[in-house]
């Protein structure tokens, strides 16, 4: 519990901060799935058209500081290198 109302103010920011925290790496995540379900699906222009969709949703996360850069350097090295790897 607060003590000062100070920390009463932090605690509500960081609550709100959390949940819009939440909901943008449950963004990326849904756009890096839709990646991986067209690779699965074999259609290598559809990949690469979801990849460069998926891709500014993940810069972002990396300019928000939610995510690290490295992360997100590497999700999206596999990303391209799986659809690549398509026919």
């Amino acid at each position: 519990m607060a003590n000062t109302k100070s920390a009463e103010k932090a605690a509500r920011q960081a609550e709100k901060h959390r949940t819009r925290n939440v909901a943008l790496r449950s963004r990326m995540r849904t756009a890096m799935r839709d990646v991986i379900s067209a690779i699965a699906g074999g259609n290598k222009q559809a990949a690469q058209a979801t990849y460069q969709e998926a891709v500014p949703v993940i810069d972002t996360l990396v300019n928000k500081q939610i995510i690290h850069r490295n992360k997100a350097a590497r999700h999206k090295s596999r990303l391209a290198a799986r659809i690549r790897a398509l026919p």
